[in-house]
């Protein structure tokens, strides 16, 4: 069976990853703008480093939580895909194999000039760290204001999946949030959120979606309890 998984901020929260969407736009005090978009990045580069070289230190503190660890297990059975909106690590860490960033990673570093020229980075990237073009390094992050360039290849691998579970994430991100209806092929959609409100994303859905109202730990125990009773 094809199972793909979506997941968003809410299945590192448990993991102590901090989010913005429950905090006012604000995230670690900061305003979401400010620090997650291109905007502010061309008005304050080193504002904008320094808060991506705290996150990236922040992995070391955090270790993958029940979640992560039951999208893993379904891979023992089924062919899995997780489609990620997070950029941290944990999926990786809890051993899934097949894992698309669609808002790229902490750990990668990229020239501001060249989308191409990218490279695994776990320290801090600071200002006169360059790229092998002679530009500025940035973070490997997808921010407010710029294309999404995995979102493609997240629609394909949606479009071929036999179960589709959403955890973590309130589809309320764009282009992020679209691909859910792109489960064409999908008999069962489960959606886990503890603080679920319908959407026009939800509503298209129609009967496939099963929603669990539990935080994302519970709720994928629930799911893969669910889905080996399909076995």
């Amino acid at each position: 069976m094809k199972i793909v998984i979506l997941s968003g901020a809410g299945i590192s929260a448990e993991s102590g990853v901090k989010t913005f969407r429950d905090s006012d736009g604000l995230w670690e005090n900061h305003d979401v703008m400010e620090v997650a978009s291109i905007d502010g990045w061309n008005r304050n580069m080193e504002l904008v480093l320094d808060f991506y070289n705290k996150r990236r230190a922040q992995l070391k503190d955090v270790i993958p939580n029940e979640a992560h660890i039951y999208c893993q297990k379904l891979e023992e059975e089924h062919h899995v895909n997780v489609i990620t909106q997070n950029v941290d690590d944990l999926h990786e860490r809890a051993g899934s194999q097949n894992i698309l960033h669609l808002h790229g990673s902490l750990l990668l570093a990229k020239s501001v000039k060249n989308d191409s020229l990218v490279y695994e980075w776990k320290d801090d990237i600071l200002p006169g760290n360059m790229a092998e073009d002679g530009h500025q390094l940035r973070p490997g992050i997808v921010w407010f204001g710029e294309a999404v360039p995995a979102i493609g290849a997240a629609i394909e691998i949606v479009k071929s999946c036999d179960v589709l579970i959403i955890v973590g994430t309130s589809l309320q991100v764009y282009p992020a949030a679209s691909i859910v209806g792109f489960a064409h092929h999908a008999h069962s959609i489960y959606l886990i959120d503890p603080a679920f409100v319908e959407s026009y994303e939800t509503k298209v859905l129609g009967n496939k979606l099963k929603v669990i109202k539990d935080i994302a730990s519970s709720g994928m125990k629930f799911v893969f309890e669910e889905i080996n009773k399909m076995n």
